[in-house]
């Protein structure tokens, strides 16, 4: 599998961005989002076990605006 940068964060700092790729699976559309790890007690009460092999990450709003098609998909 691979990744292709979508977009980060515009008002991160340097080096401290979350950011979206997209996959190039076949099986199914996936993406990677690289974000702040949740830490906070209330929200990881609120949402509850978190399966082993997963996180929580969080991530602002102004990321999923770069949530699109997997550009290799449009040129098919």
């Amino acid at each position: 599998m691979r990744a292709h940068f979508l977009g980060k964060d515009p008002s991160s700092l340097e080096g401290n961005s979350p950011t979206l790729f997209a996959t190039d699976r076949s099986d199914r559309k996936t993406y990677i989002a690289q974000g702040w790890v949740v830490t906070d007690p209330d929200a990881l009460a609120d949402v509850g076990p978190v399966p082993p092999g997963e996180a929580l990450i969080e991530i602002p709003e102004d990321v999923l605006a770069f949530y699109t098609r997997n550009p290799e998909e449009e040129d098919r």
